[in-house]
């Protein structure tokens, strides 16, 4: 347990320490012109959102998409895709914007990381125990119980790794409701956010984004790989009439 924890948390605080750095490179992301209008509307939400100004950062991609990075907030990156500049109007634009930030301020790739290092521990110790019951529980006395316990030792050995996934895609939906409404106060109302869902949530079932895997999608606001599609147990991201819903119900209280 100790090797599979130590082996877990290795990898995953080096991939949030870093998180930055490598979800950039592989998307290619360059710095936004400063004079974009972006600057303005990020501005904003910093301020009504009391964090610090992150950086910015554009993708070579038509299929219209964001996503945020960054270990705390101030270290924070917004990261859009030329494809979502290219369909959004500015009020549709700002509630994406405010959505990525409220990830930055909820610190939402720390609580994916702990959610990931516990995660690939308990599908390491289930490698391991799958190895343990196979050659452990062969010969010997009591041939029978000893594989009776074996078979069923095999049988939580799968099971285990498959309610860690769940449990981890849990919380990122969780996350993405919570930044829903988060962004929706930030950028002063929930419509913007709502419009923009639908726009982009239809280009994505059209139109994949490029270089996108699955250990980055739940990153981006929608589902880069699919949008949405999923079965939504084992999806990082709500399916999209849910979150719409609740952004209608948020705008009674904007």
């Amino acid at each position: 347990m100790i090797i599979a924890f130590v082996f877990a948390a290795v990898m995953n605080v080096g991939s949030y320490w870093f998180s930055d750095k490598i979800v950039l490179a592989l998307y290619r992301a360059k710095p936004l012109e400063e004079e974009h209008e972006i600057y303005g509307l990020v501005r904003e939400i910093a301020q009504r959102a009391r964090m610090p100004f992150p950086r910015l950062y554009r993708i070579p991609s038509y299929a219209p998409n964001a996503f945020a990075t960054g270990r705390n907030p101030a270290h924070g990156v917004v990261v859009v895709s030329d494809g979502l500049l290219r369909i959004l109007n500015k009020e549709e634009l700002k509630g994406v914007l405010a959505h990525e930030m409220s990830h930055i301020k909820n610190r939402d790739t720390l609580i994916s990381a702990i959610a990931a290092t516990i995660a690939s521990c308990i599908v390491m110790l289930a490698s391991m125990a799958r190895w343990a019951a196979i050659f452990g529980g062969m010969g010997g006395r009591r041939d029978d119980d000893r594989h009776g316990g074996a078979l069923g030792f095999l049988f939580m050995a799968i099971l285990a790794p498959l309610a860690a996934s769940l449990i981890q895609m849990a919380i990122s939906r969780s996350r993405e409701f919570q930044a829903d409404a988060n962004g929706a106060q930030f950028a002063g109302g929930a419509s913007g956010l709502m419009s923009a869902l639908r726009k982009i949530d239809a280009a994505a079932h059209q139109m994949p984004l490029e270089g996108a895997t699955p250990a980055t999608a739940h990153l981006f606001i929608i589902n880069p790989l699919t949008g949405g599609s999923f079965l939504q147990l084992f999806s990082t991201h709500p399916p999209i009439e849910q979150r719409i819903e609740r952004l209608k119900n948020f705008r009674a209280y904007v």
